[in-house]
């Protein structure tokens, strides 16, 4: 049987996915910034987010991504730079309370964008996409196959393993708000968020 890729190669990307999937980064540390300023069901939303965003990688990549951002630095750049900003204003937002009351973990209080649109745009803004796509990922991809049926397998995998870690580390977040005082939601969902933004400020 000819498969769309080499079970060996994928095999080993699922190894290097994991562990990629649960090393800290802006992703997981916005997602256990969500869990703890908003709650469970805030937490997943902003997973689906930051998911909807690497489909739009992997998109990107079938397009010839790593074409791109060498013609292009200066646009990625800018991406990032703009959505690290974002970050460190919902960082700051958190810290200073406006728009939040923290209250029940299981319920989410969404910001005017809400969690879906706030893990979006910290996904798409993440150096860390955008070395996974250009560095990462093409060494794994076979060009004797078909690249749509490869893009595809390597997309569910990757998706999977981040809906896992980005919801282990949201829920947690999340049930860490039952062991906290109020002023604690603020400057702990904070402080993560504006570690989360300079690291996509300050990330190569």
């Amino acid at each position: 049987m000819d498969w769309p890729v080499d079970p060996h190669r994928y095999l080993t990307f699922l190894g290097v996915m994991a562990l990629l999937a649960m090393t800290p980064g802006p992703a997981n540390l916005f997602a256990v910034a969500t869990g703890v300023r908003d709650g469970k069901a805030a937490a997943l939303l902003g997973m689906m987010g930051m998911n909807a965003a690497t489909l739009v990688w992997f998109g990107a990549a079938a397009l010839g991504l790593g074409t791109l951002v060498t013609a292009f630095p200066a646009i990625f750049r800018f991406i990032a730079i703009a959505g690290g900003l974002y970050v460190a204003w919902l960082g700051i937002q958190a810290i200073c309370g406006t728009g939040h009351a923290p209250g029940d973990p299981g319920k989410a209080h969404l910001t005017r964008r809400g969690p879906l649109i706030d893990g979006f745009m910290v996904q798409f803004a993440n150096p860390k996409a955008v070395l996974f796509f250009t560095a990462v990922l093409p060494p794994f991809l076979d060009p004797a196959r078909p690249l749509a049926p490869q893009l595809a397998l390597f997309a569910v995998a990757t998706i999977g393993l981040d809906a896992i870690t980005m919801s282990a580390y949201g829920l947690s977040g999340a049930a860490l708000t039952r062991r906290m005082t109020d002023p604690a939601f603020g400057w702990i969902s904070g402080g993560l968020l504006l570690i989360a933004a300079a690291m996509i400020i300050f990330r190569h």
